[in-house]
């Protein structure tokens, strides 16, 4: 087998894919242009008249704290007399309604509506900027940069307010150095309740006694973290609500007159706490706002908002303190806290609703008119109709202060129309697409499951062709490269995108002129009618069923509901297997006729024994896989869409289980599913006789694979112990929770690092010369052909004594295969483990990484891991199964391809089981509590934890594409010997040994071309459901759940075929690695005078 050539023709198809995705993206999720321009007091707006151009005379306030309790729901600050009997997060803060009761002229609480994505880092940039965020901020969740916009902290640090913050160090991150004194704290560990609220306390109160400040920001983290950590239905969620309702109250005495109170929440919470997508839930907080002096009208007018939008924030601050509204908001003037008049009772005048809205219009048209300038985005009737609305509304405005008037209660609601239809307009507009760039990217990634198809079909020519890629890639780098030339000389800036598109589609279309070429070439007229012969029978039910999936991916109704739809897939494409086999007649022994004469009779070419044998094997694995299959929807996540459905309670921590007897009962339950793993994975190469050598590989398997299920076993029980229920212990199970993991995952990748470097489980023991000396010798072994590789005695079914014969015949020194029996003189060679040389690293490489994978899992999901190797095992002994009755009955058609049916089997799997494990296509279901396993304490940068949840969130990938191989040499490693009937017998030549993987080494080149073959299938699967997800995207982008269904699915499509992808190539890549010792280990065996 060629390793480079091949591995590299791999990595180049991996390439373009991994070009397309990125031209797509690239054009489907863009940012927004940014309008890197400030407002100043000196600005003056067209139409200029009026007493307040920009910057207001006079400021209500002179002072604002800011408390952001962050996931503050409107249902945890809203209080209900009525309820007798409230849940842990009810009428636990009373304080915001005995206010408003008591003061209803100086508080008031609405809803405080946020935009979605409703994570941390874009709430704070929507409520200091007043811009609308885009679908892929979400990214920068992890990394937060620096807001580069007109915000609110930059203003009122323009005009000499003192602004201090303590809390969230988000904020840090996003206004670097522009607070007059900060005091962050980490706030990734969602795990850590108390730290930053502990910290926040301890300097919050001095400072609101000193005099050093103008406005406080503090940002507490306790409620969102206690939510992801335990949901919102938990005794620890009343503990947190209840302090922070003592802090409300705090602050409330410490309080000045000229100081407005401001609490609200940046986000909400789901029912299972989490946060990041749209849903009402996820984005009604709560806003309350306070004055010791009067600030709203006393009883309520037709100006009360039911909902606050967030964006309104900014400019309603800005006003009342006095700084000019940051240059790009498009929020709108809260109207009930500026009097109709401008004068307050008790209090410094004011701006009067009229003024607050005049300079909030004219600041908003300002930014239309600049950015519709800078970009195209906005429709141009869009445009025009509302500068149109704008001009009319500035005319009746200035027409009223010309005549002495206030504004009417008319020209308001229209002034407050237009702000509404602007935000409205540009919400919609700011969606905005590159068309040409995803044109390229379906044309890049079409191309590339055209190409990956016909190389699939093509692999037994090109595994032996050495140079297939150095015309294309030498192509497309030139082609790549005169596009950038030619873009620095036209344009005088390169834009790398189009050049990789450029390299890409150039390299693409010379792979189908060299595939062409080999179609059409003299050696490869038998291939050639096999590829044209084989496009009629790709229509086959697997194609079909891959076909269906695809196709159902532009229905949202589909991806909603695609954990149970891909089980029904597979449940049907498993039952086709057995179906098929019955139908060609091969599921049975052949019945005789007994009108036929014997002698015209065909030769079974196996005995119905064997016959019956494989047959129910097979039957009871499709049992099987249909059994994890149902017992794994037990493990599904509930969708917001799916009103009615209620989550596994598999996925609940067991912290946040508070019934001891069922916490007890699910921990022993995932213990054994731990243990049962382990044990399988043991006994399966122990039975392969795969445990005998001392390599490393042997070492992690005996060693390291249990002590790190230990040390997974005693992580699990340290933390499901209460906060509170061993206080004395307090340091020590913080240092277990921090220790345990870390030793499984060091001992797992230690392993792993032995596997790579010693990856063979094979024991050798030579065997004597024949008897012949004067010492009694206990009866020689059996003697043995060149062809037979198996000893008949039960105790050596899985050992393979390899002759000098036969191991010549693997090194293809040239000598025949034919008879002849060992030479006197010569031991023979005895090879525990080389029959499934190939398969066993493999086997071994799933049971570590899976360990490590169901480590960042809840601990109920030991079970989940459990049924996903199970229906592993299925399909390959379905596959194995099906092989065999073929080759029994005289039907196979030789050779070691993989058919297409174990090809979607598996590709399904995967995808069952990423909803079987919990996991959604939605932001909301990312389980961020995988990046603290092992370190509880957080960490210092985002690529490890961000590493971590990637390999929580496509863990079912992982391990499926890594498996991959196995398909290829679970048929050779589950061989039977074949008792065959007539035709030319003798007891030795009467039965066919099964030699299982050694085979492969007898045949390298059809071994590559396999190999090569069974990768590029399971490639082309995968890239054409990317493909189908970017069609749906491009085809629906203006669908009301593009931003809701298919964009998150985009996303997770895409994620998962880079993550699929990778880690194919490393399972190839150790197959090779297995390959080269195998001829390494023959080589040292064989004496140089045999070679």
């Amino acid at each position: 087998m060629k390793r480079l050539p091949t591995l590299a023709l791999l990595l180049w198809l991996c390439a373009v894919f991994y070009v397309g995705i990125f031209l797509f993206v690239g054009g489907f999720l863009l940012v927004r242009l940014e309008v890197n321009r400030t407002s100043t007091c000196a600005d003056v707006l067209l139409p200029e008249g009026g007493p307040a151009d920009f910057c207001p005379g006079r400021q209500r306030f002179r002072k604002a704290v800011i408390l952001i309790i962050d996931a503050l729901k409107f249902d945890f600050a809203h209080f209900d007399p009525t309820n007798t009997q409230p849940r842990p997060y009810e009428n636990k803060m009373p304080v915001f309604d005995e206010l408003i009761s008591s003061r209803p002229s100086q508080a008031r609480l609405y809803p405080f509506r946020a935009d979605p994505p409703t994570t941390t880092m874009q709430r704070i940039k929507g409520f200091t900027t007043g811009s609308l965020p885009t679908f892929i901020d979400i990214g920068n969740n992890f990394a937060s940069s620096a807001i580069l916009e007109d915000n609110l902290i930059h203003q009122l640090g323009e005009v000499g307010k003192r602004v201090v913050f303590m809390g969230d160090d988000t904020w840090e991150n996003l206004f670097p150095k522009k607070f007059h004194r900060s005091l962050p704290f980490p706030s990734f560990n969602v795990k850590d309740l108390h730290t930053v609220d502990d910290g926040i306390l301890k300097h919050l109160y001095p400072i609101m006694m000193g005099d050093d400040w103008d406005v406080l920001v503090a940002h507490f983290l306790g409620v969102d973290h206690c939510g992801h950590r335990f949901g919102p239905d938990h005794p620890a969620m009343a503990d947190k609500l209840t302090q922070m309702d003592g802090v409300v109250r705090s602050v409330l005495d410490r309080l000045q007159d000229d100081t407005l109170l401001v609490v609200m929440g940046d986000h909400g919470m789901t029912d299972s706490g989490d946060h990041g997508g749209e849903s009402q839930k996820e984005t009604d907080a709560a806003i309350f706002l306070y004055s010791p002096s009067p600030l709203f009208p006393a009883s309520s007018s037709p100006s009360e908002p039911e909902v606050v939008p967030q964006t309104d924030l900014v400019p309603t601050l800005a006003l009342l303190l006095g700084v000019p509204i940051p240059y790009s908001s498009v929020g709108q003037v809260l109207l009930p806290v500026f009097s109709p008049n401008g004068q307050t009772q008790g209090a410094p005048a004011g701006l009067s609703q009229g003024e607050a809205l005049w300079i909030n219009a004219k600041q908003v048209n300002r930014f239309l008119e600049t950015y519709s300038s800078m970009a195209r985005d906005i429709p141009p009737d869009s445009l025009s109709q509302l500068q149109s609305t704008f001009s009319q509304l500035s005319s009746q405005y200035l027409q009223a202060l010309r005549q002495g008037q206030r504004p009417s209660p008319q020209l308001q609601a229209s002034l407050q129309a237009y702000l509404t239809s602007v935000r409205d307009t540009c919400r919609a507009c700011w969606a905005r697409f590159h068309p040409a760039k995803m044109v390229a990217g379906v044309a890049v990634l079409g191309l590339a499951c055209l190409v990956t198809l016909l190389v699939s079909e093509l692999s037994f020519a090109l595994a032996g062709e050495g140079g297939f890629l150095r015309t294309p890639a030498l192509g497309g780098v030139a082609a790549g490269l005169c596009v950038a030339g030619g873009q620095m000389a036209t344009q005088g800036y390169l834009e790398v995108s189009w050049g990789l598109c450029a390299a890409a589609l150039t390299s693409e279309v010379l792979v189908l002129w060299r595939t062409r070429r080999v179609l059409t070439s003299g050696g490869g007229t038998g291939v050639c009618g096999r590829v044209w012969l084989a496009a009629p029978s790709l229509l086959t039910p697997p194609i079909l069923v891959l076909l269906l999936r695809c196709l159902s991916l532009l229905s949202d109704s589909y991806v909603i509901a695609e954990g149970r739809a891909a089980t029904f897939l597979l449940f049907s494409l498993g039952l086709y297997v057995p179906l098929r086999l019955n139908w060609d007649g091969l599921l049975l022994p052949p019945a005789p006729d007994p009108q036929k004469p014997p002698g015209l009779l065909p030769s079974p070419v196996a005995s119905p024994s064997a016959v019956r044998r494989e047959s129910g094997a097979l039957l009871a694995c499709v049992g099987l896989l249909v059994g994890t299959l149902y017992l794994s929807l037990s493990f599904h996540t509930c969708r917001e869409e799916q009103g009615s459905c209620l989550p596994s309670p598999f996925l609940s921590p067991l912290a946040r289980i508070q019934d001891s007897q069922i916490k007890n009962l699910q921990y022993g339950l995932s213990l054994a599913a731990l243990a049962v793993w382990a044990l399988l994975l043991r006994r399966w190469l122990r039975h392969y006789g795969n445990l005998n050598s001392s390599g490393g590989t042997v070492l992690a398997a005996r060693w390291l694979l249990p002590l790190a299920c230990v040390c997974a076993g005693l992580h699990w029980a340290v933390s499901s112990a209460p906060e509170d229920g061993f206080r004395n212990l307090a340091e020590l199970i913080s240092l277990a929770q921090e220790a345990l993991p870390r030793a499984a995952f060091t001992l797992l990748g230690l392993g792993l690092l032995l596997l790579w470097l010693d990856p063979l489980t094979v024991f050798t023991k030579t065997r004597g010369p024949a008897p012949g000396a004067s010492a009694p010798l206990p009866p020689p072994p059996p003697r043995y052909r060149a062809s037979t590789g198996i000893s008949p005695e039960a105790e050596l079914h899985h050992l393979i004594p390899q002759l000098y014969q036969r191991m010549r015949l693997s090194m293809e020194d040239g000598r025949p295969a034919g008879g002849g029996a060992e030479d006197e003189g010569r031991p023979a060679v005895e090879a525990y483990g080389l029959g499934s040389v190939y398969s066993a690293p493999l086997v071994l490489l799933c049971g570590l990484l899976g360990l490590g994978l169901l480590l960042l899992h809840p601990e109920g999901m030991a079970l989940a891991f459990l049924l996903l190797m199970l229906e592993m095992g299925a399909l390959l002994h379905m596959h194995a199964s099906a092989t065999t009755l073929s080759a029994l009955q005289g039907a196979h058609s030789g050779g070691f391809q993989v058919p297409w049916t174990p090809l979607v089997l598996w590709s399904l799997a995967a995808t069952q089981f990423f909803h079987a494990t919990g996991h959604l296509p939605t932001f909301t279901s990312i389980q961020w509590g995988a990046a603290f396993v092992g370190f509880p304490r957080g960490h210092v940068g985002t690529l490890l934890p961000a590493s971590l949840v990637t390999l929580n969130t496509f863990s079912s990938h992982i391990l499926f594409a890594v498996g991959c191989p196995l398909l290829l040499f679970w048929p050779l490693v589950c061989e039977v010997r074949v008792a065959r009937t007539g035709g030319g017998g003798g007891e030795e030549g009467g039965e066919d040994a099964a030699v299982m993987e050694m085979r492969l080494r007898e045949n390298p080149q059809q071994f590559g071309s396999a190999l090569l073959q069974l990768t590029t299938r399971y490639l082309f699967i995968n890239g054409a459901q990317v493909l189908a997800s970017v069609c749906a995207a491009a085809l629906l982008r203006r669908h009301l759940m593009v931003w809701k269904v298919f964009a998150p699915k985009l996303m997770f499509e895409a994620s998962g075929f880079l993550v699929s992808s990778v880690f194919v190539l490393i399972g190839v890549a150790l197959v090779m690695r297995v390959d080269g010792a195998v001829g390494g280990w023959f080589k040292r065996l064989l004496p140089e005078s045999s070679r």
